[in-house]
């Protein structure tokens, strides 16, 4: 039996995976404040110190944790994660397999072997704590580094809507690590790549994913920007315009229901890969 060729779909994770920002489901209120005054206050401190807005939010969650009486520690990030709101059809559940059997069953299928990657300007400490961490061959976020009492004391990565490119050459290179730079700057032959850029899919909501989208489209990839189908039709506008400046191939609500429009979407670009690759079974 052939083996099975790699293949990439790649997902930011807020407002893309789950609903908001992964931080005002309960750590925010944890510590005693509303999430609009948390915002507001790191999006002034990131002006005052013409600071990185990732790193900024934070060094406020540490500050603000610290002065609850509740310091950082992994374990407690994890907690918080357990509450994202996920959208509906990525578990699976009563009603049938969720999105990652269902897309992993149909690459098989297609002599495809999907691997799901997350890049987030999130907390990785949280994404380790959803219901579907185990779906992902690696999580690329932002995080904190953490002293001998497991206590939380700065930020080790941030991850922003522009150094989120360099995760798709990592994903391309079999890089999976935040510090080897070495290899991503050598010299690789595009065929000796682990995953190339035409067996990627990458899903985004929105104006921190508008880079990864466009050079994924312009790369050969595919990219999908997905919105909240509860947000208003302004903002669904917003997102639409995305195609009209030729950045994103598709946009879909992000309902990942078997027969759902992104489904269909995901499901035909998987198919579209096999073909080019030369994978697709005669009959399908």
């Amino acid at each position: 039996m052939a083996q099975l060729l790699k293949t990439a779909l790649i997902y930011d994770f807020d407002g893309t995976l789950a609903r908001g920002n992964m931080q005002e489901v309960s750590f925010i209120p944890s510590v005693g404040m509303e999430k609009g005054a948390f915002w507001d206050e790191a999006e002034r401190l990131t002006r005052v110190a013409d600071g990185d807005g990732i790193l900024m939010y934070m060094q406020l969650m540490l500050s603000h944790a610290r002065a609850n009486g509740s310091p950082i520690t992994r374990a407690m990030l994890r907690e918080h994660g357990h509450d994202v709101k996920l959208f509906d059809g990525l578990k699976t559940d009563l009603t049938g397999p969720g999105w990652f059997e269902r897309i992993d069953a149909l690459g098989a299928k297609y002599g495809l072997e999907i691997e799901h990657y997350i890049i987030s300007a999130g907390l990785e400490e949280m994404i380790d704590g959803c219901p579907i961490r185990d779906a992902f061959r690696h999580v690329f976020a932002s995080k904190f580094v953490y002293d001998d009492e497991g206590v939380a004391i700065w930020p080790a990565v941030g991850v922003n809507y522009t150094t989120k490119t360099q995760y798709l050459f990592r994903i391309n290179k079999g890089v999976l690590n935040h510090y080897e730079h070495d290899k991503i700057n050598r010299f690789i032959p595009d065929e000796v790549r682990p995953v190339p850029f035409e067996r990627m899919i990458f899903l985004g909501d929105g104006d921190t994913d508008v880079p990864t989208m466009k050079m994924m489209h312009t790369k050969g990839g595919f990219s999908i920007a997905v919105y909240d189908p509860r947000n208003s039709e302004r903002d669904q506008q917003k997102i639409y315009s995305l195609i009209s400046e030729d950045r994103v191939n598709f946009v879909a609500a992000a309902d990942y229901r078997e027969g759902s429009a992104l489904d269909l979407i995901v499901k035909g670009l998987i198919g579209r890969i096999a073909i080019n690759a030369g994978t697709m079974p005669e009959g399908v």
